[in-house]
């Protein structure tokens, strides 16, 4: 049995592992940490597991002995524990950003405090399961952002072919407000959010380095693309819509049949037919990432369409993908809810 911690316990990331978790055939949630929760039983907070009787605890790095700590906490929380825990010999898979940019000035700018030194950075792997293979003796997980997510399993395969101008990619993103966490702000209190649709953080978004990153290091060169993320009300789910031009004239069957080879043994992607778009509730509480596919033969651009759950496949889902991996078991195990729709 796999022991796990679950650190930001009253906060959506935690809760929704505690939902995959407590079906998961080999894992045993041992601890919930929260610092502002510490004592309490989360039934209290969350009434929806009022037949769970687990209590909220304050995480004392010298009185944890566990397999596996996940941070479902804000950024630059993870960081301060990290190396404690790498030296406990506990594996850490950390859903905030703190390990996910290589560049400490980037870090900087985005997050607003410096990382770890870099030997620590150097430790994680980031951990876009579907195109991440190397596992093996990992202690550190950057498990990615839910943009990044949406954005990258949709980009990857066209930047990998080299059939893309990398200077052209824009990325229209649309999410839920339960992307925004539990604290309260103006823009997510309901008279601001109903009825409303809205751009936010133009230019200056945390995920755009994290998505450049990424896709320079699958090219071999910088790319940068241009995303813009934007507010729905709603509550769960992301769309991004994902604009390109292609290099030399190709079809969409070929390209179909590229996203096919890349994808076909992922069991968590789903190419769609042709003329079949996916849309946010045909993936919502599941880690599936829908991709439909269009292109233009006659302007030989494209536009891919990737949609998320963005507390599944884009946070907690995948961090278990991820653990799951860590452990050596099928990356499905304890993962294979059927969506929940309408």
């Amino acid at each position: 049995m796999i022991e796990v911690g679950i650190v930001g316990g009253s906060g959506y990331g935690a809760i929704e592992l505690i939902r995959l978790l407590q079906h998961h055939p080999v894992v045993h949630i041992k601890y919930v940490f929260s610092h502002s929760k510490q004592n309490e039983s989360i039934k209290g907070t969350f009434s929806h597991l009022y037949h769970k009787d687990i209590m909220f605890t304050e995480l004392d790095i010298a009185e944890v002995e566990c397999d596996a700590i996940f941070f479902a906490t804000p950024s630059n929380v993870c960081k301060k524990f990290v190396p404690d825990l790498l030296n406990k010999g506990i594996k850490v898979i950390d859903l905030s950003g703190d390990f996910r940019l290589q560049d400490p000035e980037i870090y900087r700018q985005y997050y607003g405090e410096y990382p770890l030194a870099q030997k620590w950075l150097k430790q994680a792997v980031y951990g876009l399961a579907e195109q991440q293979d190397n596992y093996q003796d990992v202690q550190l997980i950057a498990n990615p952002g839910c943009f990044p997510t949406a954005s990258l399993l949709a980009l990857s395969p066209l930047i990998k072919a080299g059939v893309i101008d990398e200077e052209q990619i824009i990325i229209d993103a649309k999410t839920g407000v339960s992307g925004a966490g539990r604290t309260i702000k103006q823009q997510t209190h309901f008279p601001e959010l109903n009825e409303n649709f809205q751009a936010y953080a133009i230019g200056k978004h945390k995920h755009t380095p994290e998505i450049n990153q990424f896709l320079s290091q699958l090219a071999g060169h910088e790319v940068k693309v241009r995303f813009t993320p934007h507010l729905v009300p709603m509550t769960r789910g992301i769309l991004a819509t994902c604009y390109v031009s292609f290099k030399r004239p190709v079809t969409e069957e070929a390209i179909r049949k590229l996203y096919q080879d890349e994808y076909d043994s992922k069991p968590f992607i789903r190419i769609r037919s042709s003329n079949n778009f996916p849309a946010t509730k045909e993936v919502s509480g599941s880690n599936f990432c829908d991709i439909g596919l269009y292109v233009d033969e006659t302007s030989q651009t494209g536009i891919i369409i990737s949609v998320i759950d963005n507390l599944v496949k884009g946070a907690s889902g995948q961090a278990i993908q991820n653990m799951n991996r860590l452990f050596g078991l099928n990356e499905q195990t304890g993962l294979n809810q059927t969506p929940v729709y309408p």
